[in-house]
């Protein structure tokens, strides 16, 4: 039997070695020695297969920003719940650079990140609108969204081009120029 986790290692594997497109969905199948049906019991797609437990990690991420202390200051909030969110242990970090590699540069994968990065923003929206008393859908939640977005992947992007960049600081450094501004380090 095959975990969920399993399945997806192997699939990273198979896309990083053969490249994503020249992959079918039969190719991971074979290698992971289930069907191609039993594949699709795991993952609605090739692509979900890339992005993993995403949906958890949106309900983890909704959970913390419910949890944050009213207080803090919203881009605080969310600088906060964005490091959480993106924290893993680091045995998992060569598998999540993997990951984040092939969804960054592969055409098919991007297109279909947009569906992702929609259903994260809104996560956000969601928060910010509760803060700043206003509907999700509003220019400023749908703004928050976005450079939070933005940062996160600015982040990734600098991350994956230096191997021996660490994520979080990168992810800390830009989330913090949204709360407190940018200057050039003395």
């Amino acid at each position: 039997m095959t975990s969920r986790a399993e399945l997806e290692r192997r699939a990273l594997e198979l896309f990083v070695a053969r490249g994503f497109d020249a992959t079918t969905v039969d190719d991971v199948a074979a290698a992971a020695g289930i069907s191609r049906r039993t594949f699709f019991r795991y993952f609605a797609s090739k692509n979900d297969a890339v992005w993993g437990d995403f949906d958890d990690g949106l309900a983890g991420l909704r959970e913390q920003l419910a949890g944050a202390d009213p207080q803090q200051p919203l881009l605080e909030a969310l600088r906060e719940a964005v490091l959480a969110f993106n924290r893993f242990d680091p045995v998992e970090l060569p598998w999540h650079r993997q990951r984040m590699t092939l969804i960054l540069t592969v055409p098919a994968l991007q297109a279909h990140s947009t569906l992702r990065y929609a259903a994260w923003r809104q996560v956000v929206a969601d928060f910010a609108g509760r803060r700043l008393g206003e509907p999700p859908h509003t220019l400023l939640p749908q703004l928050v969204a976005h450079l939070c977005l933005g940062a996160a992947l600015t982040a990734y992007e600098q991350w994956l081009a230096d191997p021996g960049a660490e994520l979080e600081p990168l992810l800390d450094q830009a989330l913090g120029g949204l709360t407190g501004g940018w200057s050039r380090p003395d």
